[in-house]
């Protein structure tokens, strides 16, 4: 049997540190966290839910942005405690890179997702000179769009991922 190294060869994530979180490249064990999240009713505003196989295509696939694209998800700990991914995300038909997030069960409610997002802000504007960020979010995800707009985003008319998204801009120029 074949062991899964801990850690990828030719890591490309920083580590991000803020009060509570560290944000870092996934792993392979980060897999059954986000297995959980796209099997379960949370994830209806992804698309889900998805296989296992469906699962496995789509976080490989965000992972394999890092080394592709240079930004991808983070990990997020907390506590030396998995408790979500905040990142960056542009797979094939985006129109831009978006910012995204989710959190395990356990997370919820605890600033983790809006803590993460920030950090990744801040890192966006400073490694790539960005002056804005998007989220593209399905119009019945309030719980997203609260957040989006509380880390001071506003909605556009710009396109998302899909005709129906709701667009929240945030200006990035502010933030280094």
């Amino acid at each position: 049997m074949i062991r899964r190294p801990d850690t990828i060869a030719f890591p490309s994530a920083p580590v991000l540190i803020t009060e509570r979180l560290t944000l870092r490249m996934p792993v392979h064990a980060d897999f059954a966290h986000r297995l959980a999240f796209y099997a379960s009713d949370r994830s209806v505003w992804e698309g889900g839910p998805f296989t296992t196989e469906q699962a496995w295509r789509i976080f490989a696939s965000e992972v394999g942005q890092w080394p592709l694209m240079g930004f991808g998800p983070f990990s997020v700990d907390m506590d030396g405690v998995y408790v979500g991914e905040v990142g960056i995300y542009q797979p094939e038909g985006y129109p831009e890179p978006e910012l995204g997030w989710f959190v395990t069960d356990a997370a919820e409610g605890r600033g983790i997702a809006a803590e993460g997002a920030r950090a990744v802000m801040v890192w966006a504007r400073k490694s790539f000179g960005w002056d804005h960020i998007d989220n593209y979010i399905d119009p019945g995800n309030a719980r997203s769009i609260a957040l989006g707009k509380r880390l001071g985003g506003v909605v556009v008319g710009a396109p998302g991922a899909d005709p129906t998204d709701v667009v929240i801009r945030h200006d990035l120029r502010g933030l280094a």
